[in-house]
């Protein structure tokens, strides 16, 4: 997959079908964009997808810059569906304040050479959001792309959307924010060496520490499973601070794996979150924090079964 990422002088040469949007979490409504894409894509067109780096709505209100995924995790998950090209466009001036009706002539057409172009009903582009699907599908008869308007999926009564996992992710309910999202929420990156003190308690466990930009769940222990390579294993993991242990500055993922004996660190491991247990707690010494955990252990193996 080409990965476009800090430039907005970025071109394709062949006819593309594109959807474009916030992509700020690849919930099911963003994948319901990408399917009517990736069939353009069996007629001879590149799958696109143009997004931003920085969501442009969360940066203008100053909210949390905080993403369900990061963007590392989303070109991952795009590549793995079958996408040729993510652009994740600067919100710069020169693009927010760009009018509507020039983005389409210079971007969508001049630079993506775009076909086809699938948008979400409530999607809006341009200075002061000026433009919205009514405007496209005009444009698209005048400069030739057809363009395809997608309802919003529902879970619950209530339309799937970032904020709508947002909040299940806040309450710790990871049941309904995999349902909203269509896969498991997960947390990745590279193993780093701890303070071993899991290994002193016959627990060894693996560590890993989330750029800032990634939300995370409440701190707590969490049912989990988590790839290794080609093999996948189940675990218990804790969201917090470790602080039995001293604490630390950085909210960290410790997972212990089930079943497991090896040496993990410096590998790059993908940890899916299945169900919440419990908040995490200080305990007055590591024996006691070490009867926790194989209460947790025992609890962990249990779900297990009724998961898989």
């Amino acid at each position: 997959m080409n990965y476009v990422t800090g430039t907005t002088t970025f071109h394709i040469e062949e006819p593309s079908a594109v959807s474009l949007g916030k992509f700020d979490g690849l919930h099911r409504g963003h994948q319901k964009l990408v399917q009517y894409v990736l069939e353009q894509k069996k007629k001879g067109m590149s799958a696109v997808i143009f997004t931003f780096e920085k969501n442009p709505t969360r940066i203008l209100s100053g909210l949390s810059a905080q993403n369900i995924i990061t963007n590392q995790e989303r070109k991952e998950l795009l590549e793995s569906e079958g996408i040729d090209c993510l652009l994740e466009c600067p919100f710069v001036p020169e693009i927010a304040h760009m009018e509507p009706e020039v983005f389409v002539e210079q971007v969508l057409v001049g630079q993506l050479h775009a076909k086809f172009v699938a948008v979400g009903k409530d999607f809006r582009f341009g200075y002061q959001r000026r433009g919205d699907h009514v405007l496209l599908k005009k444009m698209g008869k005048e400069l030739g792309f057809r363009v395809k308007v997608i309802q919003k999926e529902q879970s619950h009564g209530r339309d799937i959307s970032s904020t709508y996992v947002r909040e299940a992710l806040h309450e710790g309910n990871i049941p309904l924010a995999n349902e909203l999202l269509g896969y498991r929420y997960f947390v990745s990156g590279e193993v780093l060496h701890g303070r071993k003190i899991g290994r002193t308690l016959g627990l060894p466990t693996t560590n890993l520490l989330p750029t800032a930009d990634k939300l995370l769940p409440p701190n707590g222990v969490y049912l989990t499973r988590t790839f290794v390579g080609e093999d996948t294993y189940y675990g218990i993991t804790n969201i917090g601070y470790k602080p039995t242990v001293g604490g630390e500055t950085r909210k960290g993922v410790e997972t212990y794996l089930f079943d497991f004996d090896g040496d993990l660190y410096g590998r790059h491991l993908k940890v899916e979150f299945l169900e919440y247990e419990r908040p995490e707690q200080k305990y007055k010494s590591l024996e006691e924090l070490k009867a926790r955990i194989l209460s947790d252990v025992a609890w962990g193996k249990s779900k297990m079964r009724d998961i898989r």
